[in-house]
């Protein structure tokens, strides 16, 4: 258990911004596996740069790595170019 009071204000910060991280990746993984899942080639470009938004502002805020966000964004991409 923490002693000192900065120590214990830190814990209950730290315990926010985990809340804060979860729920904007969680938001991010359900938008990619809505683009994943598409069949409609339209809907998916049109809904490609706003998801690719969201994985930059995940990884300039360092919840996901750059490398990581940059592999998903190619994928993304990638996928949605193949949709016929």
């Amino acid at each position: 258990m923490a002693n000192h009071k900065s120590s214990i204000k830190r814990i209950r910060s730290n315990d926010a911004k985990k809340l804060r991280n979860r729920y904007q990746h969680k938001t991010v993984r359900t938008a990619i596996k809505g683009i994943r899942t598409a069949t409609d080639k339209k809907v998916a470009e049109k809904e490609l740069p706003q998801v690719i938004s969201l994985i930059d502002k995940l990884a300039k805020k360092n919840v996901i790595h750059k490398n990581k966000a940059s592999n998903l964004k190619s994928k993304l991409t990638k996928h949605v170019k193949a949709i016929k």
